[in-house]
């Protein structure tokens, strides 16, 4: 029988190979549990990387934005249903427990947006800012990495959009109220559930839910106008909040809704497996069952255009009560302009050309 020990603190309930690894390797219950059971917590590293680029291009036709800034790779957030994790594979690290503990920061991530800011053919558009994984995780707080890439778009009055479900954020309230005043900052906030007993097992290093509530709150009070991003949205485990969460938003002071539904690509189908059979074994088919439903009888169907919000008679089901969830609670009159793009400029520095006419 294959054994999945319950992490404390953790979303992956064991550490697979990536799917890149010639070799594999399989826990076994050999009865030796009390071992087991004692074994050390898990600890979180984090190393420095030197990043070759900094600036990701999207082209899929389904993301609603061009460019994107990961300053972290691996997330200590611990979101079971991440789908950033089967990137760790690249890295020769499993997107299981390694993803969630073995972390790397881009050390000279500001350098590189810099230098590219000031390419003479550089077309300024948004920047979205951890749509990977998140950009302000918990090692944000004292690498500080995030902070100081919002401090240099200030500087250039560059606009910047954040999708986040980390309270350190509020840190930052300074740099975003200077962006908000240009309208150069849209701001987002993922809630997958109010229940504190399914956070914990489903994102457990994830702020709580009345946290997230706040950071609406707050945001709201500097002029932001906030969305909420409902991601993931899982048949049979956190669907039934759809109306709660969107009238708790909008109450806190959300102004937009959006959601996505669980994708399950590569590793991350039998990781999200294992957390079913740790945490809901009674109803584990039946939610499987409901995701292949929603992607044509598949994991996972990457299809553009379907792979965000699947499609069949559930896809049907969800979209809809969004839909008159979203129009009850005022969220789906979303009259923003876009984020600000004329007021883009390169500072002087020290040794620029332009910098001999002033001296």
């Amino acid at each position: 029988m294959r054994y999945h020990r319950k992490t404390k603190g953790r979303g992956a309930a064991t550490n697979p190979k990536s799917r890149f690894s010639m070799h594999r390797v399989e826990s076994l219950d050999d009865g030796w549990t009390r071992e087991l059971e004692e074994l050390p917590a898990l600890r979180t590293t984090v190393r420095a990387e030197r990043a070759r680029s900094i600036i990701s291009r999207n082209g899929s036709p389904d993301v609603p934005f061009e460019q994107s800034i990961n300053p972290y790779r691996g997330c200590e957030h611990g979101c079971v249903y991440c789908f950033a994790r089967p990137s760790h594979s690249y890295l020769d690290l499993s997107p299981g427990l390694d993803f969630e503990t073995r972390l790397f920061h881009k050390e000279n991530a500001v350098e590189l947006l810099e230098a590219e800011l000031r390419k003479p053919g550089y077309h300024c558009r948004p920047i979205v800012l951890g749509i990977n994984t998140d950009a302000y995780q918990p090692i944000e707080r004292e690498l500080r990495l995030t902070r100081r890439l919002l401090e240099l778009l200030v500087e250039y009055r560059h606009p910047v959009s954040i999708l986040t479900k980390g309270v350190t954020i509020l840190r930052d309230l300074d740099v975003l109220s200077d962006l908000a005043r240009d309208n150069l900052v849209s701001v987002s906030v993922s809630i997958t559930t109010l229940d504190n007993d399914l956070k914990r097992t489903l994102e457990p290093r994830t702020a709580s839910p009345n946290a997230r509530l706040r950071i609406l709150s707050e945001l709201r009070d500097i002029d932001i106008h906030p969305g909420v991003m409902f991601a993931p949205v899982i048949p049979a485990i956190n669907d039934r909040e759809i109306e709660a969460i969107l009238k708790a938003s909008a109450d806190a002071g959300a102004t937009r809704a959006g959601y996505v539904v669980l994708r399950l690509p590569h590793e991350l189908k039998d990781l999200f497996r294992e957390w079913l059979g740790a945490h809901y074994p009674e109803r584990a088919d039946h939610v499987m069952s409901l995701v292949r439903q929603l992607h044509g009888g598949h994991d996972y169907d990457p299809t553009w255009g379907r792979r965000q919000t699947g499609a069949g008679q559930v896809a049907e089901l969800i979209a809809n009560r969004f839909r008159v969830a979203r129009r009850r609670h005022g969220l789906d009159r979303d009259d923003r302009p876009p984020l600000n793009t004329e007021l883009f400029r390169a500072p002087t520095r020290s040794g620029d050309q332009m910098g001999l006419w002033t001296e």
